[in-house]
């Protein structure tokens, strides 16, 4: 007898919310915070059920890496792909797609926080770290390329545009009441005009 379609997702659904309340408690708690205690009780549930779904905490807490990677990627994979066919628009869409919700969030920079001072004591989160730049620059190289920046300069110039990305992302968290998205896209942009007109 087939499984009702219900009751195959619940696992899935209950894995989905331990995670995102990983999340949460690593945004107002830090990485020290996060206890199975501490996400159990966000999550409202036992810590039984937990362990239950990840073997303990340091596997949620890397399941969640995963997964604020994840979000992140994508919702840069759709501005890039909403931008249309120009490259310098799908370049553009790419770049300034980190100044807009759910990228440019204070709650999130408090997660990535969480995570960023793990990578020195966690083996599988700094590895998650160096995969999830090096898919960044590696997208940003291909929109660079379809620009028309040679190849001997590519690396350097996604590193530096990475930088711009991150500083303005940064200042957009941390003071959006007095830097706000329109003006970081127009830095973003003259800055890509300039790597363009120059070749990188």
């Amino acid at each position: 007898m087939k499984e009702p379609a219900y009751r195959r997702s619940e696992p899935d659904a209950r894995r989905r919310s331990l995670i995102e309340a990983c999340m949460r408690v690593l945004g107002r708690l830090g990485a020290s915070g996060a206890s199975v205690r501490a996400i159990a009780a966000e999550a409202g549930v036992s810590a039984g059920l937990v362990n239950h779904y990840f073997d303990g905490v340091d596997a949620l807490v890397a399941e969640a890496y995963a997964e604020t990677d994840r979000m992140v990627t994508q919702h840069l994979v759709d501005a890039v792909e909403a931008a249309g066919e120009n490259p310098r628009d799908r370049l553009a869409a790419f770049v300034t797609g980190s100044f807009a919700a759910p990228i440019a969030s204070p709650d999130l920079l408090a997660t990535w926080i969480a995570f960023w001072s793990l990578v020195s004591v966690r083996p599988d989160i700094a590895a998650r770290h160096e995969m999830h730049y090096a898919s960044f620059r590696t997208r940003l190289e291909g929109l660079l390329a379809d620009c028309g920046v040679p190849a001997d300069r590519l690396r350097g110039t996604a590193i530096g545009v990475t930088a711009l990305v991150d500083g303005l992302w940064l200042e957009l968290c941390l003071s959006a009441d007095q830097f706000d998205p329109a003006e970081a896209d127009a830095i973003a942009r003259r800055f890509l005009d300039a790597v363009i007109a120059t070749g990188g």
